[in-house]
């Protein structure tokens, strides 16, 4: 089946997780949607040909339920959440055995800070589909915004040890930040500078690696990071700010200036350029 989730997956990023951590998208991630439409699957043998299956083995109630599962998940792009959360109920009464329907379903019920019909959702997904990492992912991540971490752990490390998981770079960040929120600074420079290893091009990886380092007191690495987000087109006002005070601490002062013209040229009404203003680096 084709992959259709990428609008989904930028649209949840940047609108589900924002919500769920802090108010500060280079401090989030919400990602590996990829199972409600098996774009990340779960790791069973390939069937042979006597029992593949194909469309026409499908039961008229899957095939409904299909159709009202992609209705679901566009009008969840679109910021629809409840004409959303009927359609997947829709989805699951014509098919209670479609794992992606309870997924997305526990998805939808985050949107709302409905955690106990999320956490419901998601162990049903698991349930029907014990190996499916995407599921494991978001329900890690769920755990971890309940401040439930051994279980958020155990289900970030599950799906990365998938191997056929393809978003491991997501949930090694993932769990790195959640790392950072328990404290484990160790162990988060280690799940971090994975994430970054499997996919270098991440701000949101890069980021909380620089802000990591920057906090550890490593500058050097900390400006190596950062300055790759401000150098392309996901510079905003937090990787701006945070490479100002990076620039800092190296007395780097032509670096601090050429930085907080930028923060105060495009983002002058944000908190970071009203912090640059008063010259407080230390906040």
């Amino acid at each position: 089946m084709v992959c259709k989730m990428s609008e989904l997956d930028s649209f949840i990023a940047g609108q589900i997780a924002r919500r769920l951590y802090r108010p500060a998208f280079w401090s989030i991630v919400f990602v590996a949607l990829g199972a409600i439409y098996g774009c990340s699957s779960t790791p069973t043998p390939a069937p042979s040909t006597a029992d593949f299956v194909t469309d026409s083995d499908e039961s008229p109630a899957r095939k409904r339920a299909k159709i009202r599962l992609e209705l679901a998940a566009g009008y969840f792009n679109n910021g629809q959440t409840t004409v959303a959360l009927d359609e997947v109920k829709q989805s699951i009464a014509a098919d209670p055995g479609l794992f992606e329907a309870h997924n997305l379903r526990g998805l939808i019920y985050m949107a709302l800070n409905d955690f106990p019909l999320a956490d419901e959702s998601f162990r049903r997904a698991l349930q029907l589909s014990p190996r499916a990492a995407s599921v494991q992912h978001n329900y890690a991540w769920m755990l971890c915004q309940q401040g439930r971490m051994p279980e958020s752990f155990s289900n970030f490390s599950s799906a990365i040890n998938n191997p056929l998981y393809s978003e491991r770079a997501k949930s090694w960040m993932a769990l790195g930040i959640c790392q950072m929120k328990s404290g484990l600074r160790n162990e988060a420079l280690v799940s971090l500078t994975r994430a970054q290893e499997l996919d270098p091009g991440s701000p949101v990886a890069g980021y909380n690696l620089a802000l990591l380092l920057f906090q550890q007191g490593d500058l050097s690495k900390s400006q190596f990071y950062v300055r790759r987000i401000n150098n392309s087109e996901f510079a905003n006002s937090e990787t701006l700010w945070l490479g100002i005070k990076v620039e800092q601490g190296l007395g780097n002062k032509g670096a601090v200036t050429q930085l907080g013209t930028q923060l105060l040229k495009r983002f002058p009404k944000s908190k970071e350029a009203a912090s640059f203003e008063r010259g407080a680096f230390n906040e």
